[in-house]
């Protein structure tokens, strides 16, 4: 009975999958030359898949065959056509929001901090998904809300990395209607303000602290697609004690590896 026990257990451990060894070994090809930073020459891309030049040939020749390399008239090779259109494929089956709704969670789970993802909307910035967390704060944030663009740390990101056609009229909508009273704003001013934005353009993401609620601060940050295009923002929001925004504190680096490793995913090869 001890031998069946066995046996039986034996065989309900999941045995690897065999796979077609020379496809892998042409999907390796492929990585390399993806990677290269222009055509190579078949000697120097022997030499770094660690293969003979004559082993490599006929995988380089069935590839070019099918349109995923293409060699150049100096005889180098690159990425062809149809692993172009591979590619797009894949980008347009990638749809940012739905990636991000999936992957948010763990964030959340590991800063303990409310997330808000946002998109630009008819009227502004606006709240599409919220994942809650055990440090609850008193803060109206639900899908459908518009973060302000003046007094939030998401509203600062889409004036610095948006679309200016898009955000500028929206922008001086609410300057105009802030008039002179810059209380419970990011900035003292019109000028300061715009000023701050230009720094969020460089830094690439935006922290508030205490602004347009007491106690509650946030950082937000941008995912990218494959055009380089903004397409939302993930904000990291908690109660001002728990929550550090300084430039290598949690918050701040798990949020940006966040949106850096989903804008990878979606295309992006922006760096930072």
């Amino acid at each position: 009975m001890a031998e069946e026990d066995s046996s039986t257990k034996l065989s309900a451990v999941p045995r690897a999958q065999r796979g077609v060894q020379s496809l892998e070994t042409a999907g390796t090809i492929l990585r390399h030359l993806a990677g290269a930073q222009g055509p190579v020459m078949l000697r120097d891309l022997a030499d770094a898949l660690g293969i003979s030049a004559s082993q490599l040939h006929p995988y380089l020749v069935s590839l070019r065959n099918t349109g995923l390399v293409e060699q150049t008239e100096r005889g180098l090779y690159s990425l062809g056509p149809f692993a172009l259109d591979l590619g797009l494929s894949r980008l347009r089956g990638l749809n940012a929001y739905r990636e991000t709704i999936r992957r948010v969670p763990a964030l959340v789970e590991e800063l303990q901090l409310m997330v808000a993802v946002s998109v630009w909307g008819l009227h502004g910035v606006t709240i599409v998904h919220v994942e809650e967390s055990p440090s609850r704060i008193h803060a109206n944030v639900q899908p459908g809300g518009i973060f302000g663009m003046t007094n939030t740390a998401t509203g600062a990101l889409f004036a610095a990395l948006h679309s200016p056609r898009r955000t500028e009229p929206v922008i001086s909508a609410e300057i105009a209607a802030r008039g002179r009273d810059w209380r419970q704003a990011w900035a003292a001013s019109e000028s300061d303000w715009r000023a701050r934005v230009a720094l969020v353009a460089q830094a690439g993401y935006a922290i508030t602290h205490d602004v347009p609620i007491p106690g509650v601060s946030a950082v937000a940050a941008p995912v990218f697609d494959h055009t380089g295009a903004m397409k939302l923002s993930v904000t990291a929001i908690g109660p001002t004690g728990i929550i550090a925004l300084g430039p290598d504190d949690l918050a701040v680096t798990r949020t940006l590896d966040f949106v850096r490793g989903l804008s990878a995913d979606l295309g992006w090869q922006g760096g930072g």
